[in-house]
């Protein structure tokens, strides 16, 4: 009996998703803009301290930018897809060019680190003591990665709309069989 519950109320928690998802089809767009946002600022601490080490020129204001445009793009992304209306365009253009500084700003940190790592006087070398460097490095690269499947998945939004238009989600009505025993009166 409980399997029974189980399965039928998991079933209606997709059914539900499904349906939220029908209704707004950029909240999946929106979820992995949050995830990268989340692992960016999770190991910010990793980023912040690569900072500190190697003092490239531009290395902190990049890492600023990308975090500010990081929170801004929510802003932007919240209010390019208004409820029940058409998307706002320009919007949409604001959230796609900070998008593009956010991904500018991690390769321009990136080739910091690179450049710290790889010059001829005073190279860093990689270590136990600076393990943040390289955990930063791949940090940025799953951050570039993750925007850039934000910004494709926000273009998408449309095919999923129609895609997910396409699902039945409907409830099935009991019919009654007794339609003939049934009379209507004045």
């Amino acid at each position: 009996m409980k399997k029974a519950k189980t399965q039928s109320g998991s079933r209606e928690f997709f059914r539900k998703l499904i349906v939220s998802l029908k209704r707004k089809p950029q909240t999946i767009a929106m979820l992995v803009l949050a995830l990268g946002f989340l692992i960016y600022s999770l190991n910010l601490t990793a980023i912040s301290n690569s900072t500190a080490k190697i003092q490239g020129q531009g290395m902190g204001f990049s890492g600023f930018v990308t975090m500010l445009f990081s929170l801004l793009s929510f802003v932007c992304f919240l209010n390019s897809f208004p409820h029940r209306k058409k998307p706002n365009i320009l919007m949409l253009i604001l959230f796609f060019l900070m998008l593009g500084c956010i991904v500018y700003c991690d390769i321009y940190y990136e080739g910091c680190i690179v450049r710290a790592l790889t010059r001829e006087d005073h190279p860093i070398i990689l270590d136990s003591s600076t393990a943040y460097i390289s955990q930063a490095q791949s940090v940025l690269r799953v951050h570039e990665i993750i925007v850039g499947i934000a910004a494709l998945l926000t273009l998408l939004v449309p095919v999923f709309a129609k895609l997910l238009r396409k699902i039945d989600t409907s409830l099935p009505v009991e019919e009654n069989q007794d339609m003939e025993a049934i009379e209507l009166t004045d």
